[in-house]
């Protein structure tokens, strides 16, 4: 099993159809070649828990069904859906539903879910108040600088009643533009979303996902001032997925992609990380996910 961890770009896995035809017609009179590269799947991960473990486990299970899963950690969140879209990779493990609707839209790439993995929810910390009553006039409250986390954070506050917002934008699109009254002066600032922990002993307060507080070491009923609700319209959009690019993989390689990912191993991992910070989530699947998609990208979900 080959799990690479170089930060790379790799070379292209997938080929034209007049040279797969080629290949197949060599490959007749040998028995070898072409079956061989379709036993090989390769998947770019960001290198945190919720992501390198499950993976690494999706990796033995995969290996039990005849395939190798090829793995390439990085730790920044752009390259792997390049990679993929220009069909480099087949397929990547490391993002929301929110976030890879604003990367295509962005970018122009044509990234899609294959299934869902898991669900991450995420709160309002603090390591300096004990409650919202206590946030002072003026408090500085951290928000992720990425479009998609930034308006699930503004929701949350939203939601608790700190700030109003134009209720018709959704959720994926609020900025700090959709503010309609900001009675108690708050004061933003934005960082990247994987440094929220980090930034906490900085500001009155900070969204997070719950994972990282928990990673930080910090104690989340000391820390915790608000969760989200866990709402379908907040939920779904920030649940975790395979996605794939344009030439996705063939039927046999999804199947087995999802039997790997949505196993009880799996789900009983999501379930005993960090005393449950994590929710795994098989909402997606092969048989919906394209319909879902569609949904969720032209408004509807």
């Amino acid at each position: 099993m080959t799990h690479t961890h170089a930060h790379i770009t790799g070379t292209p896995r997938r080929r034209s159809a007049a040279v797969v035809v080629a290949l197949a017609a060599a490959a007749a009179g040998t028995g070898c070649g072409l079956i061989e590269d379709e036993q090989t799947i390769s998947i770019m991960v960001t290198e945190s828990a919720p992501f390198q473990e499950p993976v690494e486990m999706a990796a033995d299970r995969l290996q039990e069904q005849g395939y190798e899963l090829d793995i390439t950690y990085v730790t920044d969140i752009v390259q792997p859906n390049q990679v993929v879209d220009r069909g480099e990779y087949d397929a990547n493990y490391f993002q929301h539903l929110a976030y890879l609707h604003h990367f295509n839209s962005a970018n122009d790439t044509e990234v899609e879910p294959l299934f869902s993995v898991y669900y991450a929810p995420a709160g309002l910390y603090s390591l300096q108040h004990d409650s919202l009553e206590a946030l002072p006039e003026g408090a500085e409250i951290n928000l992720p600088v990425d479009p998609s986390n930034n308006g699930r954070a503004l929701q949350l506050l939203a939601d608790e009643g700190l700030i109003e917002i134009d209720e018709s934008v959704p959720v994926i699109e609020l900025t700090q533009d959709d503010i309609t009254a900001n009675p108690r002066q708050l004061q933003f600032v934005e960082t990247d979303q994987q440094s929220a922990a980090q930034v906490l002993p900085d500001v009155d307060a900070g969204f997070s996902f719950v994972r990282l507080v928990a990673e930080a070491g910090y104690d989340l009923e000391e820390t915790q001032l608000a969760i989200e609700d866990g709402r379908e319209e907040i939920s779904t959009p920030f649940t975790c997925v395979v996605a794939v690019g344009p030439d996705g993989v063939t039927d046999e390689q999804a199947q087995a992609l999802q039997d790997a990912f949505q196993s009880e191993e799996i789900e009983q991992w999501f379930e005993d990380y960090q005393g449950g910070v994590l929710e795994y989530s098989d909402v997606l699947t092969l048989d919906n996910a394209e319909q879902q998609w569609t949904e969720f990208t032209e408004g509807d979900a």
